[in-house]
């Protein structure tokens, strides 16, 4: 599957938003153009944020919206929800990576494995209380070792045990729980049209 490779902080300046969570990502300044845009150039620019949080292309983005729109449930909700759930995320949640597209080349390497199966597919959406582990011979990457056990996990609703380097999702998250800043309805909206 195809993946934006461009440059990343170029990215993030325009949008105004560190979505990489980069401490550099940010330092040139932000570019402020959003104050005087329509509200066309408003779900617009939510809906690139969203889609940079995540690391997806627009073709696949459209899948997560046409499921979320056919949900019971909030569509805004569900639509970030299902892109939390993405593996290559769980892994850079989870630090296994230390970005996040580290964390999708780890999953397409074949080093991740879900409930003991190799799982190299980054968009493979993980359930309520599957065990995403470091595979048994990349354990010995001092990299990927120093990653998991150095940086903190950021959110509640995963769980990590160092010894086994593995962790859990132990709950789906709310909206208000995953660590975005998009309005999610101007991004409904926008394809709602």
């Amino acid at each position: 599957m195809a993946r934006p490779m461009g440059p990343r902080f170029k990215v993030a300046r325009r949008l105004g938003v560190n979505v990489f969570n980069h401490a550099k990502a940010l330092k040139r300044g932000i570019k402020k153009p959003h104050s005087n845009l329509s509200e066309y150039g408003k779900q617009l620019v939510e809906k690139q944020k969203l889609k940079a949080y995540y690391g997806v292309m627009e073709k696949q983005f459209r899948r997560y919206i046409q499921e979320a729109q056919r949900s019971k449930d909030k569509p805004g909700e569900v639509l970030v929800q299902n892109l939390e759930r993405r593996l290559d995320n769980i892994v850079y949640k989870l630090s296994f990576g230390s970005t996040l597209r580290q964390a999708r080349q780890m999953v397409t390497h074949g080093h991740i494995r879900v409930n003991g199966k190799k799982i190299d597919i980054p968009s493979y959406s993980v359930n309520l209380g599957d065990e995403i582990s470091l595979r048994e011979k990349s354990r010995k990457n001092e990299l990927f070792t120093e990653n998991f056990n150095s940086l903190m996990l950021g959110v509640n609703y995963l769980e990590k045990n160092e010894e086994e380097f593995s962790g859990k999702m132990i709950k789906i998250p709310y909206i208000d729980e995953i660590p975005v800043d998009v309005t999610v309805s101007r991004i409904i909206e926008f394809y709602s049209r």
